[in-house]
């Protein structure tokens, strides 16, 4: 018996939707310590020494430590586990996500943010295969986007928090709030158990039995895909694919943080009070996980080319007419508008990669695709704050065109190389 029919054979339901649980709070934390910056982001300027000077630094450092997180916490689980390495990143950002709060000047900051993005980089991927391999056959993809769509919660909680503390008794307490929070979920990780998998590649059956707490009667065959030699990604029929979902992380990414991260400076710009422009991004923060749901509710429905389509399409058109609007009310409806369709597109890409390629591709193609997002992550932060820096009009006039070029450049490639795996047998 393969060993994801043993796991779904020993492993209860209630054991399943437990881990689903503690899973999703962690994504939910790492979700707060990526957005945390967009409410607190302007008292940050005003208030910290010397962020005003290095603002695109400020906001972009997070996504620097993200990115190195990202690409050393898979060798580091396939080593050492599963567990112990999100525990280690866990620990990591616990730690500098405090110090963040502490810090005296923006140089401190920055410093810190870099090295929590390590932590919160890392545990991206490290909480998403954990679940994986806890995971039966029949309930992976539903357990996973689940799981994904915690991020707009755990978005959702710490705006809220921000948006009613920030004026009182300013930013700091959000990311103390955040890092005890996080702190009680490295309680709870200490009390987890390894990965099903990683403890029978290491330890055999009896590892196994362990973490299932049953004893397994079947003989357990493991699949090792073979592997491929990167560059098989932009070769042959995949060249095309490639390219297409690489600009469409990128894009989504480009699009998200560059407008969230400085989204309550966007709408001040626009003409309205700064408590106005933090409700107002609390509600675009809000938006998402109805947009990420309408995804997932589309990809089934109409199909994933047709998604993607309708998605990257509808956040350019709809951040286009953001910026010809000229009452509170459009602005709010068009901002709304835009978050629910960013999200979608979140979604879709989230689905759609790893179906575009075989298994032996598949671990690949979603690295490669991660990181073309935290390069667009670090990138759209500095566009934006360098841009915003030569005056509203031309500033938000600039960022509103390269956005919707990229995102309907998008869509193109979709309609033009996309292929539809709905209903259809991945390789």
């Amino acid at each position: 018996m393969i060993i994801d029919n043993v796991i779904g054979k020993y492993l209860t339901k209630k054991q399943q939707r437990r881990l689903l649980l503690l899973t999703s709070l962690q994504w939910m934390a790492v979700a707060a310590g990526v957005m945390i910056l967009s409410l607190t982001l302007p008292s940050i300027i005003n208030n910290l020494p010397g962020a005003s000077e290095m603002q695109g630094t400020v906001a972009s450092s997070v996504f620097m430590g993200m990115l190195i997180g990202a690409l050393i916490s898979g060798a580091f689980s396939d080593r050492f586990g599963r567990k112990i390495t999100n525990i280690i990143f866990l620990i990591n950002a616990i730690i500098f996500t405090f110090l963040s709060g502490m810090s005296a000047n923006a140089t401190h900051f920055a410093v810190f943010r870099f090295f929590s993005g390590i932590g919160f980089g890392g545990l991206l991927p490290i909480v998403n295969a954990y679940l994986s391999e806890f995971s039966p056959i029949k309930n992976r993809g539903r357990y996973l986007t689940l799981l994904e769509s915690s991020w707009a919660i755990g978005s959702i909680m710490i705006g809220l928090f921000s948006v009613l503390t920030v004026d009182s008794i300013g930013w700091r307490p959000s990311y103390f709030v955040l890092a005890g929070y996080s702190l009680i979920l490295l309680i709870i990780a200490f009390k987890l158990p390894e990965s099903p998998k990683f403890a029978y590649i290491k330890g055999g059956k009896q590892a196994l039995e362990k973490v299932l707490n049953n004893r397994i009667n079947e003989n357990i065959e493991m699949h090792e895909p073979k592997k491929i030699p990167l560059l098989q990604l932009i070769k042959g029929k995949y060249l095309s694919r490639t390219i297409m979902i690489w600009l469409a992380w990128f894009s989504v990414s480009f699009s998200y943080y560059g407008i969230f991260t400085w989204a309550p400076k966007l709408f001040e710009a626009k003409g309205l009070s700064t408590v106005s422009a933090s409700w107002y991004t609390f509600f675009m923060l809000l938006m998402q996980l109805p947009g990420y749901l309408f995804a997932t509710y589309l990809i089934d429905k109409i199909g994933r080319k047709k998604t993607g389509i309708f998605f990257f399409a509808g956040t350019g058109i709809a951040i286009l007419l953001l910026l010809f609007v000229n009452t509170q009310s459009l602005l709010f409806t068009f901002a709304v508008v835009m978050s629910i369709f960013n999200m979608g597109a979140w979604g879709l890409v989230y689905a759609y990669t790893p179906e575009l390629y075989p298994t032996e591709m598949r671990s690949s193609a979603n690295g490669t695709s991660g990181v073309m997002a935290r390069i667009s992550g670090i990138i759209a932060p500095y566009f934006t704050a360098s841009l915003m820096a030569l005056g509203n009009v031309f500033g938000i006039t600039t960022i509103t065109f390269t956005i919707m070029f990229v995102m309907l450049l998008t869509a193109f490639l979709i309609s033009r190389f996309g292929i539809e795996t709905m209903n259809k047998a991945i390789e």
